[in-house]
């Protein structure tokens, strides 16, 4: 992507010296090790950073997402028979239709297991309180809960580092056009699904919504290559499938599979790809993500009506709608508006704020982590403790509540594993509404505080020690090593002040107290992600009331306005943490002011090879530089116009690295300096093989004899690269690379004479990023912090 390796490095003062202007030496905002991205940049314009995937540092490059239009892709393309293409398309279909069966599959068993350990732990931990036996419910609650929490732990930090986290972010810099290594192999699968269920039965404060958004990603890449590396299906249809272009559009349908399995929603999988996930769309891959959700649905719902008849232990109550609110009748009137407008201004700041503590959360978990894999899972393991002495001993700090007489005995109170009223440490007669929020799964506390037509089961004390605890939980869990999603954290956080607001409001409102809830899960989850659309519809599926789409509606648009007036959205945060290098849809103001001319003048002079190149300058050409393409040219050509005898220099095209190590791997040379024939070159090369970007230049022996040879570079150079005028700005060049997905852009001169180079440099990712300009144009943020101030 670039030039120059990435490097840690205390952050240091930035002194920029300008022509006859003197000023004042200014700090770098991220000189504090609370503000810095957790791997430090290096300041130059074009780098080779290292960034964290999930929790491991990677060694980042793009992705090929651009066609490669050599002569034998052309070759490739006008071969193909009917037959061919249609089973290419066939081949899509199928493959989606995989995507979704296997996504609903894996997500049916980890909801059978986590159900499952959790209730069961659960069911053992009420019978010794029934009994009295309070120390030794404790021990066993904590003890089961430590031992879950290091099995998560230990294959996150041992076997599979990338699997931490919820992997979003790093999917998101996929699509974008990033590349993050390992992040969606076999054993990162296996232990995102195994740590998914360790951490999410342990009770801690996390949900399995963003991994299986990451396990059904690693599926959908796992069977577009035809499985893991070492163990790989060679299968001729296969190989349609052997390139980022069509890996890109699996991973997006495996993304809203995986979404569709967390939330039983289809529609909204399809719109949270859509507007969070992918960057780019069209409307063939609109239907097939649909395809694919649909088919998970059809999953849900068959292993749903098997669990109903009892064999899947305590699994299989309720159906497809997760948290259904639609046995109440919603009615509002213009001040219920108001309260709606207050639930999403307050969703706002407060999404905003948990974004803002979050983000130092992060970086202080990053000192530690660096320490080593101890004080990783030593972190992991205090963060289980802690939540367990939370969970188990607070419920002694609420008082008792007398059932309501119209409610059955054998709904209140309750000692089984779900309920409503759970009995807790109460007399018969009473229940503990705080153990009935803390002492269940994630999942079961929100059924419990959306519930309708209950306006006095909760108590304000126990709805404000629920949510000033989730608040704690949330920041101090989300970063250790183990697998974990940030949806249902935030439902929690935002379903306990919004069912407190409905407490206090009740007298002057008519909306339930249960869709108070809901409106402040949607308020927060809006003022911190900053989705709307799929939101709005993902909420709509869960909880099957479509009487609430206009205040939804209004929560979350309020929300999401409030939270982009202070900070960026969670994923941003974590995306410029991670150092991974996303692209933004829409450019900086000021990079209108800058033109691509002056950003290939401050890099250094681009490298060329000839058409037909001698080996020797090759190798010394990989070996002494990091560039991932050269600009290939021709000399002495004569142009097909009329007038002009003078050869000139033709800009052929452009060749990949990855190219070039496959021409010196085959020993595809000549002893003589002259163009080949096509046949020639398809008797060595299939397109097949130049989609693959394994090797390096330390791989490849070459004798001194054939350094001497020559390689004709011309049938393997990208004839149709993307061009632009050195006076092209750089907001436009950075909406070009972006919406056509390039990983380089050539900058070619804006006059044409003789001796002046057809190419006067390639823009890359890195290149087109606003931190790393500012880097190199200092000036520019001034201009920047004068347009905030206007």
């Amino acid at each position: 992507m670039g030039e120059d390796s990435g490097e840690f490095g205390e952050s240091t003062k930035i002194n920029h010296k300008m022509e006859n202007v003197e000023r004042e030496e200014e700090i770098d905002p991220e000189s504090n090790p609370l503000n810095e991205p957790l791997l430090k940049r290096n300041r130059t314009l074009s780098s080779n950073p290292l960034a964290l995937v999930g929790e491991k540092v990677s060694y980042i490059e793009s992705l090929d997402y651009e066609i490669n239009e050599n002569d034998l892709f052309k070759h490739d393309w006008r071969s193909r028979s009917r037959v061919q293409v249609l089973q290419y398309i066939f081949l899509k279909w199928l493959l989606a239709f995989l995507v979704g069966l296997l996504t609903g599959i894996i997500a049916t068993l980890i909801n059978l297991a986590v159900e499952n350990i959790a209730g069961y732990k659960l069911l053992a931990v009420l019978k010794y309180i029934h009994k009295e036996r309070y120390l030794t419910g404790f021990l066993y609650f904590t003890g089961i809960n430590f031992v879950l929490t290091f099995v998560a732990a230990i294959l996150c930090v041992c076997f599979a580092p990338t699997a931490a986290g919820p992997g979003i972010p790093e999917i998101k810099a996929y699509l974008n056009g990033v590349d993050t290594p390992n992040m969606f192999g076999a054993t990162t699968l296996i232990v995102k699904i195994i740590g998914s269920i360790g951490a999410v039965s342990a009770g801690l404060d996390l949900g399995k919504e963003g991994p299986l958004v990451h396990i059904g990603s690693c599926i959908a890449s796992l069977l577009g290559q035809g499985g893991p590396d070492n163990y790989r299906i060679k299968w001729r249809w296969l190989r349609y499938f052997n390139n980022d272009r069509d890996r890109r559009d699996l991973i997006t349908c495996g993304s809203s599979s995986g979404v569709c399995a967390a939330f039983r929603a289809p529609v909204g999988g399809v719109l949270f790809a859509l507007e969070e996930v992918a960057t780019w769309w069209r409307s063939a891959l609109l239907w097939r993500t649909f395809f694919s959700t649909a088919v998970v649905v059809v999953v849900l719902r068959a292993f749903i009506e098997i669990c109903h008849t009892g064999k899947c232990g305590l699994f299989g109550e309720g159906g497809l709608i997760m948290f259904d609110v639609s046995n109440v009748t919603v009615r509002y009137h213009v001040m219920d508006i108001v309260l709606v407008v207050v639930i999403g201004i307050i969703g706002g700041v407060l999404g905003s704020l948990y974004n803002h503590v979050l983000h130092k959360v992060l970086r202080l978990y990053n000192l530690i982590n660096q320490k080593g894999r101890i004080h990783k899972l030593l972190l992991s393991l205090a963060v289980a403790l802690f939540t367990s002495m939370c969970e188990y001993g607070l419920p002694f700090l609420a008082k008792c509540t007398p059932c309501d007489p119209s409610l059955p005995e054998s709904t209140c109170p309750t000692n089984g594993r779900s309920g409503n009223f759970k009995q807790f440490n109460c007399p018969p007669g009473y229940y503990n509404d705080l153990a009935t929020l803390l002492l269940t799964t994630n999942d079961d506390a929100v059924r419990n505080i959306f519930s309708t037509n209950t306006p006095q089961e909760y108590q304000p004390l126990s709805l404000v020690i629920f949510f000033v605890l989730y608040c704690i939980l949330g920041l101090i869990t989300f970063g250790i090593a183990v697998p974990s999603g940030l949806f249902l954290p935030i439902i929690l956080m935002g379903s306990g002040y919004g069912r407190l607001l409905g407490i206090y409001m009740g007298p002057h409102t008519n909306i339930d107290q249960g869709l108070f809830a809901v409106l402040g899960a949607a308020s927060l989850m809006a003022g911190s992600m900053r989705m709307t659309v799929s939101l709005c519809v993902i909420f709509l599926e869960l909880t099957n009331n479509l009487l609430l789409l206009p205040i939804t509606m209004i929560v979350l648009l309020i929300a999401k306005t409030v939270g982009d007036s202070f900070n960026p959205s969670i994923y941003e945060i974590i995306l410029h943490l991670k150092g991974l290098p996303f692209m933004d849809a829409n450019p900086e103001p000021w990079m209108r002011n800058l033109t691509v001319g002056e950003l290939v003048d401050v890099k250094p002079s681009v490298v060329t090879l000839h058409g037909v190149e001698k080996v020797a300058k090759i190798v010394d050409v990989l070996k002494n530089t990091t560039h991932n393409a050269f600009p290939v040219m021709d000399d002495g050509v004569v142009p097909p116009v009329v007038g002009q005898a003078n050869g000139g220099t033709e800009l052929h095209g452009l060749i990949l690295r990855a190219h070039l190590i496959q021409a010196l791997k085959k020993k595809w040379f000549l002893k003589e300096r002259r163009r080949t024939e096509e046949w020639e070159v398809r008797e060595k090369f299939t397109w097949v093989e130049l989609a693959e970007r394994e090797g390096s230049i330390e791989e490849v022996a070459v004798t001194s004899e054939e350094m001497e040879m020559f390689v004709d570079l011309h049938p393997l150079t990208n004839t149709t690269p993307f061009t632009v005028l050195e006076s092209m700005s750089v907001a436009k060049a950075m909406i070009l690379f972006r919406q056509v997905g390039l990983r380089h852009l050539l900058v070619v001169p804006k006059y044409q004479a003789s001796g002046v180079s057809p190419v006067i440099g390639i823009l890359t990712r890195q290149d087109l990023l606003a931190h790393n300009i500012l880097t190199v144009f200092p000036h520019l943020a001034i201009s920047k912090g004068r347009e905030k101030r206007n």
